[in-house]
């Protein structure tokens, strides 16, 4: 058995938060590795861990660091593999962690995920492979739903609990989504690899980046602008028509509900794009990263949608050898340019 997941520490006091990614590992029967090291002070042993992991076959890296946590960018500099990163409180509540980790430049993603999130990376590692994989989607399927039925227990622990003379409880049956078959259209003759869905109008600037690489690397994508707010009804048809689809990349603004919508409707991977409209962005990142457990966002930096677009491909590219040497091809070239 190989390892599919590499997890590196920064430091060996983030093994806390490295526990909860190995749980989820372990239930979701993924092989994984760690090791630990410093971006800053053994900065020569991450490249050697994360080149020659490269080489023998890992297919995501989950960095865990605390304080400048540059230990993810370091990562996403030595491999066309995805990274995701896990920001750890250890001063001002982790938000130095989270902006390092999250904000790394163009063409080196991170798909960060909320503050001391480790179950979060890990499923979202889970969920990438699992693009390639439908019996490890199986068992993320059955993982998810032990969410649902942990909230219905706790409900009718609350229910039971409450002795209001005026509380009236009413029965409300919960229909299920009945998933449907992806529509052909005179555009793609085959599902997309990813769905792209700007939350409005004001997002599309910044979905054409995202697009642009994709099309580099040729990868099929649909495009729509919806909103789960004003068009609920329309939102849920059309994320049951993409189903199918391998990436979701979502771009919002504000209280950045496309993204929450999206990963609660899919179980395949959804990178977030914070679309900075308000306070230079800073509402939509933390609402687009901090999602609860169970349903993480690959949150990449404010405006960045280009980094969008590479992150898709290095997903796609782990199933896809030649999707995969494209996008390293690529990322090579563009940092011999900046040299």
């Amino acid at each position: 058995m190989k390892p599919k997941v590499m997890i590196i520490l920064g430091s060996a006091s983030d093994i806390n938060i490295a526990k909860k990614s190995i749980s989820v590992l372990e239930e979701l029967k993924i092989p994984y590795d760690l090791k630990v090291a410093s971006a800053h002070r053994t900065h020569e042993k991450v490249k050697q861990i994360v080149t020659e992991s490269t080489k023998q076959g890992i297919e995501v890296f989950i960095g865990i660091a605390g304080l400048a946590a540059h230990l993810q960018g370091i990562i996403a500099a030595h491999t066309h593999k995805p990274v995701i990163g896990v920001p750890v409180n250890v001063k001002i509540e982790g938000l130095d962690a989270l902006f390092a980790s999250v904000q790394t430049p163009f063409p080196t993603p991170v798909a960060s995920v909320g503050i001391d999130r480790g179950e979060n990376g890990a499923l979202l590692a889970a969920q990438i492979i699992a693009i390639y994989d439908l019996e490890l989607r199986e068992r993320i399927s059955k993982y998810r739903s032990n969410f649902y039925k942990k909230l219905e227990e706790d409900e009718l622990k609350i229910q039971t609990d409450i002795y209001g003379e005026h509380y009236c409880p009413n029965k409300i049956d919960i229909p299920k989504i009945i998933k449907k078959e992806f529509p052909k259209s005179s555009t793609h003759d085959k599902v997309p690899d990813v769905a792209i869905i700007p939350g409005s109008y004001s997002d599309m600037k910044l979905a054409k980046k995202t697009s642009m690489f994709l099309d580099r690397v040729g990868i099929t994508y649909d495009m729509n602008i919806i909103s789960p707010i004003r068009y609920p009804e329309r939102f849920e048809e059309y994320m049951l028509n993409m189903n199918e689809v391998k990436v979701f990349i979502t771009i919002s603004g504000l209280t950045a509900h496309v993204s929450g919508a999206v990963v609660a409707l899919t179980e395949k991977p959804v990178i977030g794009v914070p679309n900075p409209q308000k306070l230079n962005g800073f509402d939509t990142l933390l609402a687009m990263v901090n999602m609860p457990p169970g349903v993480p966002v690959g949150t990449v930096g404010i405006g960045n949608s280009g980094n969008a677009g590479v992150l898709a491909s290095e997903m796609i590219g782990i199933g896809d050898e030649k999707i995969g040497e494209q996008v390293n091809k690529l990322k090579t070239q563009y940092n011999d340019y900046v040299k």
